[in-house]
């Protein structure tokens, strides 16, 4: 079973082929960069919903029609800055890049200067949507719930994950090892959904 995952992210790819090979899932994992000619689409939705659908959607396009395609879309939601950055947070400080994760985690610090602790409360939000060989469209939507650290601690992960606290783990999504951020995350609880999908499937 082949599956192409619309992204041509190296930590997002490997984060999912580990994610399905710990699942049992016997598949190939190719990413949008293994498709002929796919150009990324416009991501001119309103939610990450929407967003994902339209990433698995042009990508179904240029891939064998025997293949599955999924496409996550996902990001971080402030609740002192009315759900900011969402569905903008790969492109947050309006950069991109090598630099990019550090100068959106920089703006984030920023915008959340003078804010109070019990005010920093935040998510990640993880929505992925799977498109059969058939055509069947499916979306899974996964949270995890955290607070703002006040700079950045770990090395580990990517994006905003050094300044996402678990209080309930007293760390960041950072310090996780990648194996227990994959169990608890935003996308590896959307992607249980889809694991459990495949696996139900004839």
């Amino acid at each position: 079973m082949e599956i192409y995952i619309a992204t041509s992210n190296k930590h997002k790819i490997a984060e999912f082929a580990e994610m399905f090979a710990k699942a049992n899932i016997n598949c190939t994992v190719l990413s949008a960069s293994d498709a002929k000619d796919f150009e990324p689409p416009v991501e001119d939705g309103t939610t990450f919903e929407e967003n994902s659908f339209i990433k698995a959607n042009a990508l179904k396009q240029k891939v064998p029609s025997s293949a599955y395609v999924m496409a996550d879309d996902s990001g971080i939601v402030v609740d002192a800055l009315d759900g900011a950055p969402g569905i903008h947070s790969a492109r947050y400080a309006g950069v991109s890049g090598a630099n990019t994760d550090s100068e959106n985690n920089k703006k984030l610090l920023k915008e959340l200067e003078g804010v109070a602790d019990e005010n920093r409360t935040a998510r990640f939000v993880c929505a992925i949507t799977l498109l059969t060989p058939n055509g069947e469209k499916h979306s899974f939507l996964g949270k995890i719930e955290g607070v703002i650290n006040h700079g950045e601690c770990g090395k580990g992960g990517f994006g905003y994950d050094p300044l996402f606290y678990l209080p309930e783990r007293n760390m960041t999504t950072a310090e996780l090892s990648a194996s227990d951020k994959n169990a608890i995350s935003h996308r590896g609880r959307a992607f249980a959904q889809l694991v459990e999908f495949l696996k139900n499937q004839k």
